[in-house]
């Protein structure tokens, strides 16, 4: 039990990642920029991949009718994102110590996967509604009013993962370092509780022969 409590303890500091790296990062190509365009996006923020990527996209954005890409006081989940990280982190260490000293079973660890795990599903859908209202919700007063074949109104949402077409922009869409890192971190703790589960029956087995014997 000890090897998978020190495990459990070590996956959640692996979520600290996401305090120094991106967790998403979004790239646009087009014949006139040689080098892609990019946004990092952070749990407190977006960056540029590059010095004035930020700049020329919103300087894009703008003929189409996209409001300008948000800073971090403009949206709740960029104050609210971090808090929730160190809080799991914390819960994670704390629920791996504690397995040490046998105050708590293996059973937690999977608990705290599990609680991660739906955090994490409620965040990408956070983000991807962010998305589908950034990438629809255009200024009618745009100078480019372009339409679908069918006569609605184009959409720009970017993918959530993978690439597509946007006019004459191929946009990429990809998990980056912190959400890799977040992955390492939450695989850990898995195989910690598979470790602890894995040596609980023979500690049950070993009760069993004890008391025989005596």
């Amino acid at each position: 039990m000890k090897k998978a409590s020190i495990l459990m303890i070590i996956g959640p500091l692996f979520l600290l990642g996401l305090y120094f790296f991106p967790l998403w990062n979004i790239m646009l190509g087009a014949p006139q920029y040689p080098e892609p365009l990019g946004m990092d996006i952070y749990i407190d923020g977006i960056k540029g991949t590059n010095e004035f990527d930020i700049q020329n996209i919103d300087g894009l954005n703008h003929y189409i009718g996209m409001r300008k890409l948000p800073k971090p006081e403009e949206m709740w989940e960029f104050s609210t994102f971090p808090i929730v990280i160190g809080v799991m982190v914390a819960l994670g260490v704390l629920i791996g110590v504690f397995g040490f000293f046998n105050i708590l079973t293996h059973k937690w660890f999977i608990g705290w996967f599990l609680f991660m795990s739906i955090l994490g599903v409620l965040g990408m859908y956070d983000f991807n509604a962010w998305m589908i209202d950034y990438g629809t919700n255009l200024d009618p007063n745009a100078i480019m009013k372009l339409a679908n074949p069918d006569g609605t109104p184009m959409s720009y949402k970017p993918p959530l993962f993978g690439h597509a077409k946007m006019l004459n922009f191929d946009v990429t869409s990809l998990p980056a370092t912190g959400a890799w890192m977040m992955f390492i971190g939450m695989t850990l703790t898995l195989v910690a509780f598979y470790l602890g589960w894995k040596k609980e029956p023979k500690n049950k087995e070993s009760e069993i022969k004890n008391y025989a014997t005596t």
